[in-house]
């Protein structure tokens, strides 16, 4: 069995049942507890579990919108100033139901723009605003994370195309591999990766690798990352090495000035 095969599996059992041992875990994948062990340490070095005594656990539940809102709202909102730049008046942006994307929205209001969202706290922060034309993506309502998902918001973004998608995730792994920790809610986020002709991920240092079982995206679909993470860090210079424009909010280079990034 192939080692990532192996990591989804493992991920699987503890999603489940919260908890598991080396020995458990060794004889449901058919594999020597040696493996496991090995297994183990990378997805933890991923940020993916936490090794205990014998075995591993996961944290089940992600924070409300509501809770990860109010974190690191500063950070949020340097990234989302250097994201507001990167746009011009008159075009089309889809936003996703991250929250720094949330705090994005506030940048843009009054701006003369399209903006596509299944974001329930992006209409809420848009619908009264003339300037903009807003649209809201159909699908379920997903309460806790304010957002609408399933097949008809799927349905909804392939009738569309925008310039720029503006995206968040759970976690961003060392080879620029965007996670989220829903396995629900990617279609959606892949739907808009291919709606978007320049996709550019959010991401506070706090996501770096983060969290996240499931891949949305690889670093060739991503046009730009905008962080507080050091230009140094080693997601940043993989990213960069990949082609990515790496973004930071304590300072502005020359190849990453706004008026670069409209041309590129």
């Amino acid at each position: 069995m192939l080692a990532e095969r192996r990591h989804q599996l493992i991920l699987q059992v503890l999603r489940s049942g919260g908890t598991a041992s080396v020995t458990d875990l060794a004889e449901q994948l058919d594999a020597s507890a040696a493996t496991i062990r090995r297994d183990l340490l990378k997805l933890e070095t991923d940020g993916l579990l936490t090794r205990v005594h014998g075995g591993a656990v996961v944290e089940e539940d992600q924070p409300a919108f509501s809770e990860a809102a109010a974190v690191q709202v500063e950070e949020k909102d340097a990234i989302a100033a250097r994201a507001a730049a990167m746009i011009e008046d008159g075009q089309s942006v889809i936003l996703d139901s991250g929250t720094t994307v949330h705090r994005l929205a506030l940048q843009l209001r009054g701006r003369r723009l399209t903006v596509i969202t299944n974001n329930l706290a992006v209409y809420d922060e848009l619908n009264d605003d003339e300037n903009i034309d807003l649209m809201l993506l159909g699908g379920m309502v997903i309460r806790e994370s304010r957002m609408l998902d399933g097949f008809m918001a799927e349905d909804n973004l392939r009738q569309v195309h925008a310039d720029w998608l503006f995206m968040g995730a759970c976690g961003l792994r060392p080879g620029g591999q965007v996670m989220d920790t829903t396995v629900a809610e990617v279609p959606a986020r892949r739907a808009m990766i291919n709606a978007g002709d320049k996709v550019v991920l959010l991401a506070d240092r706090s996501k770096f690798p983060g969290t996240g079982m499931v891949k949305i995206c690889g670093p060739e679909d991503l046009y730009a990352l905008v962080t507080d993470a050091s230009e140094d860090d080693a997601t940043c210079m993989a990213l960069r090495e990949a082609g990515v424009t790496v973004i930071p909010t304590a300072q502005a280079t020359a190849d990453t000035s706004p008026s670069d990034l409209h041309g590129r």
